[in-house]
């Protein structure tokens, strides 16, 4: 049978293995948050989009227009994609490091 000091030990590196998770989960949102949301490839996506979108109007191709358009609304997309990944990743790590925290107090 196991012993309460190997559960007990085991037990703590459950919590230290949650609270760790948590906080990589953490680190890797706010990274995310800060990096991918406003990278300078989408800034220059987007810049080149709306020139595509005045070149259309200007020249009165339809077609140009409405393919930048498109491009444009992907973009934006992929913005709010990107933001909420890393919003959710930084919940999901904050989420963790408290339930470790509430695991630890209670039961050690």
């Amino acid at each position: 049978m196991i012993s309460d000091n190997l559960l007990q030990e085991m037990f703590i590196v459950m919590i230290v293995a949650l609270f760790i998770a948590g906080c990589i989960s953490f680190v890797f949102g706010i990274v995310i948050l800060i990096l991918r949301s406003g990278s300078k490839e989408i800034r220059t996506l987007a810049k080149q989009s709306t020139r595509l979108a005045q070149k259309g109007f200007a020249e009165e191709v339809a077609g140009l227009v409405g393919n930048a358009s498109v491009l444009l609304t992907a973009t934006n997309e992929l913005i709010k994609t990107t933001a909420g990944i890393g919003v959710f990743l930084t919940l999901l790590g904050v989420a963790l490091m408290i339930v470790s925290c509430i695991l630890a107090l209670e039961y050690i």
